[in-house]
């Protein structure tokens, strides 16, 4: 039986069948090779930046725990029961997951290892599903198909 000519089944297959071979416009090769020089200087600068944003959604730094014990911090009652909302675990997920996976790929990054850009695209799946998860679809989808079409770009470059 003959293979089908369409998009591979898996996720990376899929995307890069669509980012890559499908894509109207192709990063020139010098600039593909300046994303991969200095892109996890980059990732570093934006991991700065969005540390303020980790420390508080963690409550290191403040005076009140972070996480509420049914719906009591510091011994004053909440009026509803729990201290934050469902959106909450879901930024707390959508950016410390993602910041921890970037943070970690950033030895491969720098190397030029497939394992350092595979924890990067798996920053951005999770980053994508939290986005949608908190009702954010359309920021999400266009963060996720800029950081997508970057990531897979480059991807030929990582061994």
């Amino acid at each position: 039986m003959a293979a089908s000519a369409g998009a591979p089944k898996d996720l990376i297959g899929f995307l890069d069948y669509y980012f890559v071979n499908k894509a109207p416009f192709q990063i020139p090769q010098a600039g593909r090779e300046w994303l991969v020089q200095f892109g996890p200087w980059i990732v570093i600068v934006l991991l700065v930046l969005s540390l303020p944003a980790v420390l508080l959604l963690l409550g290191i730094g403040s005076t009140w725990p972070p996480f509420g014990v049914s719906g009591y911090r510091w011994g004053y009652a909440q009026p509803y029961g729990w201290s934050y909302t469902n959106a909450h675990w879901l930024w707390l997920i959508g950016l410390v997951v993602p910041f921890a996976l970037l943070a970690l790929s950033l030895p491969g990054l720098f190397a030029r290892k497939m394992s350092g850009w595979r924890l990067a695209f798996y920053a951005e799946v999770i980053s994508l599903i939290a986005g949608v998860a908190m009702l954010d679809v359309v920021s999400a989808l266009i963060g996720a198909l800029v950081w997508f079409y970057v990531l897979f770009q480059i991807r030929p470059l990582y061994k």
